[in-house]
């Protein structure tokens, strides 16, 4: 396996920038996620890795070799689409072939056969294996694809959402057999999605993109608990970070349209912020805080509960069931040292 290294890297499509200026470091071993936004140039930084795109600028590395002359063959790098991009009329066992039988690899069937069988056998699929792919449902055809990338045993593996044309439940199976399957393989695995729950459960490092540039890079645990501007705190976690408007009044920080306030984290805030309270840290039941309950989504495990206080709504998560009535008047209390602070522009402080 190996690292990578983008340096620089800048891609345009005539006027549009897709990447601006984008550096990332992905280790050897390591399990990579980009996430954002579509159009946030997450498809587009794969392609320039696996040399399908050539960048306007910048350069990329594989174990700190220079690769922007080489071939998308040469760089020796699998591709796991979103579509399956299956020979429907072959069986599976042909499609998990099919890369090995290249004349540029000339592998032995014997050695062929050993390498499909290991693959359906991580894969689950064994089964399926004289089936034609056109008869396989979406789950069982994303199986097929990565095992035909799994076959070839590449230096990295670059995975552009290949789990959001599943039902939610499948989506859930197959991002632990992924994750499972990387670790034992101890692949170079870089994997993008819009959805931060793939991200967060399945990343040992996360990047985050917004139109062409990284907004920060770190693990889960620092995007979800620093997150570094108020685009990276409202995309991870679900419900959706609270994010009010709040000044600076006689050493608090009050917000705005509301009877709540906060203390002011340092001397050196600035007279208007934004205050981000993540939904787990709103605890109602007790407390100095009072917001009316407006509506409540009871989920079984848990129930998202809708507080007003003044013109402001706080949104709250608490476990399992709850016997509040709508209009109630709940005491809650705030988790004071998990707040974060942003200015106006949404630059965490």
């Amino acid at each position: 396996m190996s690292d990578i290294r983008l340096e620089n890297i800048t891609k345009q499509f005539g006027d549009t920038v897709a990447l601006d200026d984008i550096s990332l470091q992905i280790k050897d071993r390591e399990f990579f996620v980009l996430l954002g936004p579509t159009g946030a140039g997450k498809t587009t930084t794969l392609r320039v890795i696996a040399g399908l795109e050539k960048q306007n600028a910048g350069s990329v590395y594989f174990d700190g070799e220079n690769i922007n002359e080489l071939t998308p063959a040469d760089r020796d790098t699998a591709f796991v689409f979103q579509q399956y991009s299956l020979y429907p009329n072959m069986s599976v066992y042909d499609n998990l072939a099919f890369p090995l039988r290249s004349p540029l690899r000339k592998t032995p069937e014997d050695e062929i056969r050993q390498r499909v069988l290991e693959a359906a056998e991580k894969l689950r699929i064994m089964h399926l294996i004289e089936r034609k792919t056109a008869k396989l449902s979406g789950g069982e055809m994303q199986r097929v694809s990565i095992g035909r990338a799994i076959v070839r045993s590449p230096r990295i593996f670059l995975m552009d959402e290949p789990l959001s044309n599943l039902d939610a439940k499948l989506r859930e199976s197959l991002r632990v057999e992924l994750k499972h399957l990387q670790k034992t393989q101890g692949s170079t695995t870089l994997f993008v999605t819009h959805d931060q729950i793939e991200a967060l459960t399945m990343a040992d490092r996360i990047a985050v993109l917004d139109a062409g540039k990284i907004l920060q890079v770190g693990t889960p645990h620092d995007i979800y608990d620093r997150p570094a501007t108020t685009f990276v705190a409202q995309l991870v976690g679900t419900p959706k970070i609270n994010l009010l408007p709040a000044r600076r009044e006689n050493g608090s920080l009050n917000i705005v349209q509301s009877a709540l306030s906060v203390p002011t984290p340092t001397e050196a805030t600035p007279a208007e912020v934004l205050v981000g309270i993540r939904p787990e840290d709103v605890k109602p039941g007790s407390g100095d805080y009072r917001g009316k309950l407006v509506l409540t989504e009871p989920l079984g495990v848990e129930t998202i509960l809708h507080l007003q206080s003044g013109e402001q709504l706080l949104t709250s998560v608490v476990p399992g069931t709850v016997n509040y009535r709508l209009g109630d008047e709940l005491p809650f209390t705030l988790a004071r040292e998990r707040l974060h602070f942003f200015d106006v522009d949404g630059a965490r402080l």
